[in-house]
């Protein structure tokens, strides 16, 4: 029987996403002889699938995308459909979110919610030559019809690799897994559920002596929704379980780095206490903290469930200074109901904050599937608060790619209306 081989689009914002997956393949008995492939752009993805199908393989092509770059995958995946044979399998939070709009724009299959499971139930069913269409956490079009067989498996992160050793495809290790903020922009709650899981220590100590002993990777980086709620289920923090956390991996990368409470990670303002700083300052090597601020405006924030204050990220703010980090503080402006008035607020608390020593982050709101906001529009961000956010960027004071997400917003909005009218 043809052996599948699997064709990860190892491009963009999926790269950590098919990284796990593939690790997740390799590692189970039932599938741990499937070969895997990475394409790095749509032409070595295409040539990739005809050599597979070529040498008597099954060829599949996985793919894991945002939203914003929906679009762009669906241009690639056109674009390889005609040049090569496949099943082609997508999964993320953007195709768990649309699932109909994802199998309409040419896909076979979506996996919705998490991944590793339903990646190794359905390269099982295709060894096995069963119908992949029946495995849970697919889905799949008939008679233009969705047909869902349910979200994926949710495990423990202990249960699978937090990265591809076999192939060398390092990334940051995912530690926690879903929020229990539910921030109402986020799509991270709504894909993984409002509750905390995380990595072991023991398992990220193992993760980190792999990369050590790879000889190619020299620091650890940390994937989390909020990183000092390592270790705790609700809005306490254990300082006690970061610090071991921090000291496991400072004994396994003893001339190593370790950026923790930057990207791909950020701390909560009520978080950066001078006790929780006293911790990081003791094995971290990054002198930057992402701190998530938002707005400027208390309404906003509380509109948003964001679970904080504007004072708690003035007090945030003023503990980093002072022990001795620079905050980059991410603001999101244009959300939904934002009036100018509170976008002066934010303007003008941003300015506070770069005269006390921090940097400006700056996003716009977009509106992303599969969270409350999803069918909301954006506000506009007028003058003067647009002058305002590019002075500071010319200033070096603000950074971020906030302009860009104005043009993807739209490209969202548009998205959902031919959802809506298709």
């Amino acid at each position: 029987m043809p052996r599948p081989v699997v064709v990860a689009h190892h491009t963009r914002s999926g790269l950590a996403a098919l990284n796990v997956v593939t690790a997740a393949l390799q590692t189970d008995a039932a599938t741990a002889d499937v070969e895997v492939r990475f394409a790095r752009d749509r032409e070595e993805l295409a040539r990739e699938l005809r050599s597979a199908a070529e040498s008597g393989g099954v060829p599949v092509g996985a793919w894991s995308f945002y939203s914003p770059d929906f679009r762009t995958s669906a241009e690639d995946l056109s674009w390889v459909r005609g040049r090569a044979p496949g099943l082609h399998v997508a999964g993320g939070v953007h195709a768990s979110a649309e699932p109909l709009a994802t199998l309409r724009a040419g896909f076979d299959l979506v996996a919705i919610g998490e991944g590793e499971a339903t990646a190794v139930g359905l390269l099982a069913a295709l060894i096995a030559g069963r119908d992949p269409r029946s495995v849970p956490g697919l889905a799949h079009l008939r008679d233009g019809k969705l047909c869902s067989n349910g979200p994926g498996e949710r495990r423990p992160l202990d249960d699978f690799p937090a990265f591809n050793a076999r192939a060398r495809k390092w990334n940051a290790l995912e530690i926690t897994r879903g929020c229990i903020y539910a921030c109402s922009f986020c799509q991270t709650p709504f894909m993984f559920k409002a509750r905390f899981r995380h990595r072991s220590i023991a398992n990220v100590r193992a993760h980190v002596a792999l990369m050590r002993r790879s000889g190619t990777v020299r620091y650890a980086r940390f994937l989390t929704p909020t990183c000092l709620s390592y270790g705790s289920a609700d809005r306490s923090m254990n300082l006690d379980a970061v610090e071991d956390l921090l000291a496991a991996v400072r004994d396994e990368l003893p001339h190593g780095r370790i950026y923790f409470g930057t990207f791909p990670s950020e701390c909560r303002p009520e978080h950066v206490t001078p006790e929780a700083l006293r911790v990081l300052r003791k094995y971290v090597d990054n002198r930057q903290l992402v701190i998530g601020g938002q707005s400027g405006s208390d309404r906003v924030l509380a509109a948003m469930h964001r679970g904080h204050s504007v004072e708690d990220v003035r007090r945030a703010v003023r503990a980093c200074i002072e022990a001795g980090f620079v905050p980059d503080v991410d603001f999101l402006l244009g959300l939904p109901g934002e009036t100018p008035e509170d976008r002066a607020l934010s303007v003008a608390f941003a300015r506070e904050i770069v005269d006390l020593g921090a940097r400006i982050h700056g996003h716009s709101f977009m509106p992303l599937p599969g969270t409350p906001l999803a069918d909301a529009r954006p506000e506009q961000i007028e003058e003067p608060a647009r002058a305002a956010l590019l002075r500071l960027e010319s200033q070096g004071k603000m950074h971020g790619q906030w302009l860009a997400h104005r043009r993807i917003a739209q490209d969202l909005v548009a998205l959902r209306s031919s959802r809506d009218t298709g």
